[in-house]
């Protein structure tokens, strides 16, 4: 009987939670292995999440600009979308990231292991491959980074034709003529605003009071009105009821904010309301693991009630389903798993960011929240209408706006709606960290002309005193 392996650190998943905690592993020199299910990896972000998603969106975008190429002085007849090409070039990015990723864990001494994990005890870990075939693996530590999947409503199920979740609506063989997106958060705005920019009539239905519904409430205000002038309706306040297929697509029927039954109809219905934690089947109940809904519990770095099991990513109890926080819960949970000093993530400084257009970016709290944990709050807010660069890009749209203490001038949020304002966030995130000011801001001073101005002039904002309006 051949000898059972020992690690230093199983982790299991290889999204950008896994493979970045197994990478950070190798290179604190610990004996790591990485166990995925699928036979490519990267997880959901890199094959079915934010890369290919993002690869249609530039498409999308470059394809405005062929449509508005007479603005620019530019003269572009008969142009047309070839889809398939489109398709093509998004399939071609992912896949090279993905072996990327690949040649990133060997090159970092990952042993990787494909298979399905079941957690069998302390610091065991059964796998099975695709054959059927067993074996178990042991480690001092276990890292879950399993992820999630797209949640459907009850009675519904993906089709891959008519029926869509953010998987199914990637390899759609054509645009659609019409599409119902249930739900404005961001994977509904984003695709949201892909396929109205390639042709399709596209109608958004959300339940709650308002489009972006984590955002700042006047980020949502301005979202829901460009949509509405970009020709996306939106529909706020709407329960749906049923959906069923018909001879045509699909027919949608809700109630509407004055109760009142709606029914809408469409080629595609895509539904996006929210993702559901990958914890099925993978026997965490024989452990001491505590679990809620399927979220795990862990402590400041992302241990659970296990002894040597850690969670990261989408399967953690209170953490933003967020790539970028996957990677850095990865790194806090297998640089603790080494004994090495590590400093728990702040969650207040997590960036939130939405590719649809306009762009969202924020990090911390909005002005309602500061409002209502009884800050003495000041916020200054500049209009993209004023920012030089946002008139040469021919986009301008939107706002920075950054909310404030009034006594020491503390940072407590910025908000942003408009061109790239997704690099931009990057800059507020830094100041947070640093527990910057205001003022700080101010004084920081900003190449000319650049997008990022508008950061600069919402701080000056703060005090009354921005130059641009």
């Amino acid at each position: 009987m051949a000898e059972t392996p020992n690690y230093d650190v199983v982790v299991i998943g290889s999204g950008p939670g896994g493979y970045v905690a197994a990478i950070r592993a190798g290179q604190l020199g610990m004996k790591t292995a990485l166990i995925e299910k699928d036979d490519k990896y990267g997880g959901t972000c890199l094959h079915v999440g934010c890369i290919p998603t993002k690869a249609l969106l530039f498409s999308a975008e470059v394809h405005d600009y062929f449509k508005n190429a007479k603005e620019y002085g530019i003269v572009c007849d008969g142009f047309s979308l070839d889809w398939a090409a489109v398709q093509a070039r998004k399939n071609k990015i992912v896949k090279k990231l993905a072996k990327g990723v690949e040649f990133l864990l060997k090159k970092n001494g990952v042993e990787l292991i494909q298979g399905f994990a079941r957690l069998a005890g302390t610091g065991r870990v059964s796998v099975t491959d695709a054959k059927g075939q067993t074996r178990e693996v042991v480690a001092k530590h276990i890292i879950l980074a399993t992820g999630s999947e797209a949640r459907l409503l009850p009675g519904m199920e993906a089709d891959g034709k008519t029926i869509l979740t953010n998987r199914e609506v990637l390899e759609l063989g054509e645009i659609p003529k019409s599409m119902i997106v249930i739900g404005a958060g961001a994977v509904g705005v984003e695709f949201a605003s892909i396929f109205h920019r390639f042709g399709t009539k596209v109608t958004v239905l959300e339940m709650l009071p308002r489009a972006v519904p984590l955002e700042d409430e006047e980020i949502s205000a301005e979202l829901e009105k460009s949509f509405r002038k970009q020709g996306i309706e939106v529909h706020t306040r709407a329960m749906v009821e049923k959906a069923a297929k018909t001879a045509k697509g699909v027919s949608v029927t809700y109630a509407d904010e004055a109760g009142k039954s709606q029914t809408l109809e469409a080629e595609t219905l895509l539904v996006a309301v929210g993702r559901a934690p990958n914890t099925q089947g993978i026997e965490l109940e024989k452990t001491r693991a505590r679990a809620e809904r399927g979220f795990v519990k862990v402590g400041p770095y992302m241990q659970t009630d296990e002894p040597g099991l850690y969670a990261i990513g989408d399967i953690v109890a209170g953490s933003p389903l967020l790539a970028h926080v996957a990677s850095m819960e990865g790194i806090v949970a297998v640089t603790h798993a080494a004994g090495k000093p590590v400093e728990p993530i702040s969650y207040q400084h997590v960036p939130n960011c939405t590719y649809c257009e306009p762009e969202i970016a924020s990090v911390g709290l909005s002005e309602r929240q500061a409002r209502e944990a009884r800050h003495q709050v000041k916020v200054g807010r500049f209009p993209f209408a004023g920012n030089s660069k946002a008139g040469i890009l021919g986009v301008r749209e939107g706002f920075a706006k950054i909310v404030s203490d009034e006594k020491y001038g503390e940072i407590l949020g910025v908000h942003m709606i408009g061109p790239r304002v997704t690099e931009s966030i990057a800059e507020a995130v830094v100041a947070m960290r640093l527990e910057g000011t205001a003022a700080d801001l101010s004084h920081t001073i900003h190449a000319h002309p650049t997008l990022a101005e508008a950061v600069l002039e919402a701080a000056h904002a703060v005090e009354g005193k921005a130059i641009h309006i």
